[in-house]
């Protein structure tokens, strides 16, 4: 069915759209932070993407989507930088609310320190993979920024909120990559699944919801201390 990714995306941003307004979480209220930080990551990605499915990285099964293109991408795919992103930053605020529990902070710092390890490992064995390459650098650079430089407080929430969007994760990359919508180069990955999503895939979300929430608590934090 040619809406079939188009859907994919309403359905993925309904719920966080409707429960946003949940008296006790009130996520509305935080919109106006999640924006600028969005678009920034947003134009970052659709770049990647653009140039990733120029040199045939990936490409869209032209039986699910509508056909709406820009820049060689799928309308659809646009969209997906917007739904998920949101989606996840729903999760995240709602942790922060309800899970009072914090993840102790010598355990944040060895998570990201086998997340540094393994994309430094991962560069030096398949540097000549473009995905892994490509995913594995952004990752490395992203974690040792904010872990190390920026010493930011809120990674050990970030790491729980990744954990908890894996679920949803594996529903939507499990319908996009079993259908398939979206079809992989395996010359320019590991060739590795979980079921039908690629390897990378899962280090492709944990960068982009970084990126996401980096943003969001720093515009969030802009605005309360004016």
């Amino acid at each position: 069915m040619r809406y079939t990714y188009l859907l994919i995306n309403l359905l993925t941003v309904f719920f966080p759209v409707v429960l946003s307004f949940d008296k006790r979480v009130q996520f509305y209220k935080t919109w106006k932070f999640i924006w600028p930080g969005m678009a920034i990551t947003g134009l970052f990605f659709l770049f990647w993407d653009v140039l990733f499915t120029i040199r045939g990285v990936w490409s869209f099964n032209p039986a699910y989507i509508i056909g709406v293109k820009f820049f060689g991408l799928p309308l659809e795919e646009m969209l997906f930088f917007l739904t998920v992103p949101f989606a996840c930053i729903f999760i995240y605020a709602c942790l922060n609310h309800y899970v009072k529990w914090l993840m102790p902070f010598r355990l944040t710092g060895i998570i990201s320190s086998m997340v540094i390890l393994l994309s430094i490992l991962m560069l030096i064995l398949y540097h000549d993979r473009l995905y892994t390459e490509i995913t594995f650098g952004l990752l490395l650079l992203l974690v040792v920024l904010i872990q190390y430089v920026f010493k930011a407080d809120w990674v050990n929430r970030y790491y729980l909120a990744y954990i908890v969007a894996l679920l949803p994760f594996y529903i939507v990359n499990g319908i996009l990559t079993s259908v398939p919508i979206v079809l992989y180069n395996n010359a320019e990955n590991l060739g590795k699944r979980v079921g039908t999503i690629p390897f990378e895939d899962h280090f492709y979300l944990m960068a982009l919801l970084l990126m996401n929430i980096g943003f969001f608590e720093y515009f969030k934090r802009q605005k309360l201390s004016q």
